[in-house]
């Protein structure tokens, strides 16, 4: 081929945006509709939700229908390439395994130190200890509202997951990171009935 021609693509949509906001109905213990989300990019992300007790359903109308068991499972998890767990989304799913009842291991295979965040959840009333390349996660009755930084586009996520179901107001600074991977993230969490507020720091 000599030159390149026009043509009409549709942009695949975003599998750790839509793993985010399926955690956030899961931390949340809410009944969320998802559109536009494809399944096949996130086998085994629903694997380990429904393990942890996570309904993730598609209606015969083509949406994704998630919601959450009033008991969250402890479960094990290994970050792996694509089609494996993504790294992208391990803080997020952390976050929700500090509310399971028992204990977790989460296992870092695609970037070891991608555990800055460990610091922050503890903050907020998180029981979680680093081993290497793994952080085993004790589950607790309820996290606790505390100024926290973010670290990384992902860690932010999280901890704004965390601060949805933690008692007391949470303060997230440094939520650049979070705009580089979310559109509006704290209107549409907003329009599902979160109370986030940008404020200026």
């Amino acid at each position: 081929m000599n030159e390149l021609k026009g043509c009409e693509h549709n942009v695949i949509p975003d599998r750790i945006e839509a793993g985010t906001f399926m955690i956030a109905a899961a931390i949340t213990n809410g009944d969320v509709r998802l559109t536009n989300c494809r399944l096949d990019h996130l086998l085994a992300v629903v694997d380990r939700l429904k393990a942890i007790g996570v309904h993730v359903e598609r209606s015969p109308e083509g949406y994704v229908h998630v919601s959450s068991a009033r008991r969250l499972n402890p479960v094990q998890i290994t970050t792996q390439p694509y089609p494996g767990f993504p790294t992208d989304v391990q803080a997020q799913m952390m976050a929700l395994l500090c509310l399971a009842d028992g204990n977790s291991i989460i296992t870092e295979k695609i970037y070891p130190d991608r555990f800055v965040h460990v610091a922050e959840l503890n903050r907020m009333g998180a029981i979680l200890s680093k081993e290497g390349p793994t952080v085993i996660v004790e589950g607790v009755k309820q996290l606790i509202g505390a100024p926290v930084m973010a670290s990384d586009l992902r860690a932010s996520a999280a901890l704004v997951l965390a601060g949805l179901v933690a008692k007391g107001k949470t303060t997230v600074s440094r939520v650049y990171h979070i705009d580089r991977g979310y559109d509006r993230i704290e209107q549409r969490l907003n329009a599902l009935g979160a109370e986030i507020k940008r404020v200026p720091e």
